[in-house]
């Protein structure tokens, strides 16, 4: 357990743990985890967490904030492929090589707790839960890059940004914040960078969701003022949104 100013933080008393790790670990098994856990300083607008090529030792978990996964192609030109909010966990697509094939960067002012991976490993290997959560993280990694398959298949711009607006609604949801009413840390362009699109673009469709009443935008702020309409423009349901 470590502290960060005044506070005491540990898995115990985080407000994110039930998205980290298993309901099923018992106080003592927290600690275990908790005990292996790094919380360093935050991370500031623009700091990197980790760089392609580096060699993979740790998962992150991140605790405040927000955070982009990118990779830069052949032309030297930056491929965002994620966005990750508070109690999501990066660096799972490193586990194979051994090393970072993307970079992380923080958004904004975030926090994140470094998970050891060996380190975990060993644990997972005694704790049953823990050793199928670990699969379940696996799993879920593997379910957000079908979204993004999915999201990318989308035929028009207005799909993608309605299916995109839609995703983050619901994991503002399960961070028990509000599903429609919440803040996009992520610039324009880097919307339209992860969907595809140009920035105009992306800029063009806020306003007319804007107009037509689906949507209220203020800066960074987005108010979803229609739900349902929001569903038809992306062609998905309410319950899968």
């Amino acid at each position: 357990m470590t502290t960060q100013g005044k506070f005491t933080v540990s898995c115990q008393n985080c407000g994110l743990n039930e998205l980290c790790i298993p309901h099923a670990l018992s106080d003592t098994e927290i600690n275990e985890v908790d005990a292996i856990v790094k919380r360093g300083k935050p991370l500031h607008r623009g700091d990197y967490l980790y760089s392609a090529g580096e060699n993979f030792d740790s998962l992150y978990a991140v605790r405040s904030g927000s955070l982009k996964v990118f990779t830069i192609d052949d032309e030297g030109e930056e491929q965002v492929i994620g966005f990750y909010l508070p109690g999501e966990i990066l660096g799972m697509d490193a586990i194979h090589s051994g090393e970072h094939i993307s970079s992380a960067r923080a958004m904004e002012t975030s926090s994140v707790c470094e998970i050891p991976y060996d380190q975990i490993e060993d644990l997972s290997s005694n704790i049953r839960s823990l050793h199928v959560h670990m699969y379940k993280l696996l799993s879920r990694e593997i379910r957000v890059d079908h979204e993004l398959q999915m999201l990318l298949a989308k035929k028009t711009a207005e799909e993608k940004i309605g299916a995109f607006l839609m995703n983050l609604s619901m994991r503002y949801e399960q961070r028990r914040l509000s599903s429609t009413r919440f803040r996009l840390p992520m610039a324009r362009s880097d919307i339209g960078n992860y969907l595809g699109l140009a920035v105009e673009t992306v800029s063009r469709i806020f306003t007319r969701l804007q107009t037509q009443g689906v949507l209220k935008v203020e800066g960074k702020e987005v108010e979803i003022l229609d739900r349902r309409a929001l569903c038809d423009v992306a062609h998905i349901s309410e319950r899968h949104g």
